[in-house]
């Protein structure tokens, strides 16, 4: 039984990483600033600020892991242009407290959760602090030898109540106040990706060699455009939404047809087959919004 060591394994995506890896038998170990009841009591759950050296010292003393996982960090686009300098210290410098201590314990191999905007010329300091650590682990890797695997997350969404999970927060505002705003014109082009199907890809490149040192985009099979995926939120729900556009500045920030905007080290795209597919994540969503609201 390998052991699996987790930072940011009760975030968003780490939430359904962490059910994966135990549905598959790892013994799994939880760094996180957050506890989380319906876990804690299948894994071993340890505090850590990855901003402080000392505590992720600590988690990794604690132990002897296999492999380790980074998903800690800000993943939210718009908060990070807010907070440029704890983007930094949290995105780069904490990771490379991870990294240092991968390199120390001699652990067989560290995954990193990237993102689709370390490819793009958008995604302001979000992006930038991605496409860095990104190219800091490669360093490592040629420096130390430090096995990686860097997964690129598109689109992702479930049917959690996370600060970072944008369907669920459009569906929320669309249940509960029958409108959607966007800040957009809707032609924005999204390949989305249930955190189950995420997850899921994300336990695959450990269980063997074959995506050692390489990149990976996750996103997922159905591409639309956002205006489509409000259209299908509106039908499912009968068709009662007031939907407004106002296209504004969200094209600085944002991709509109693609993240790739330059040459960085070439993905590999995994697809989740089977996978949930929109519709039936949609209504997910909505029940779920539905059952706290009544």
């Amino acid at each position: 039984m390998k052991k699996v060591l987790v930072f940011g394994g009760f975030g968003f995506l780490g939430y359904y990483l962490v059910k994966e890896l135990l549905s598959r038998d790892f013994q799994v170990t939880v760094a996180d600033i957050k506890d989380n009841i319906e876990l804690k009591n299948d894994v071993t759950y340890l505090y850590c600020d990855i901003s402080s050296k000392d505590n992720v010292v600590e988690v990794f003393d604690s132990n002897k892991f296999d492999i380790v996982y980074n998903l800690a960090g800000f993943a939210n686009l718009d908060f990070a242009i807010k907070e440029p300098l704890k983007t930094m210290q949290l995105n780069i410098i904490s990771n490379m407290y991870i990294l240092d201590l991968c390199v120390k314990y001699k652990i067989d191999k560290f995954i990193y959760a990237s993102s689709a905007y370390a490819m793009s010329n958008k995604g302001s300091f979000y992006g930038i602090s991605k496409l860095a650590s990104e190219k800091i682990i490669e360093e490592y890797n040629q420096k130390y030898d430090l096995n990686f695997v860097i997964l690129r997350y598109g689109s992702v969404y479930s049917e959690k109540s996370y600060d970072n999970n944008y369907i669920y927060n459009l569906v929320k505002k669309a249940v509960y106040d029958g409108v959607i705003n966007h800040s957009g014109d809707g032609n924005e082009i999204r390949e989305y990706i249930h955190a189950g199907d995420a997850a899921k890809l994300s336990v695959d490149v450990i269980e063997s060699n074959e995506f050692n040192n390489t990149h990976a985009v996750l996103t997922g099979t159905e591409r639309m455009k956002r205006s489509e995926l409000f259209d299908m939120i509106n039908e499912i729900l009968n068709n009662n939404l007031e939907i407004n556009y106002s296209n504004n500045s969200y094209s600085k920030n944002h991709y509109k047809f693609t993240p790739y905007s330059f040459s960085p080290s070439l993905s590999r795209k995994l697809v989740a087959n089977p996978h949930i597919d929109m519709g039936q994540g949609l209504l997910e969503c909505i029940r779920a919004v539905y059952h706290k609201k009544w």
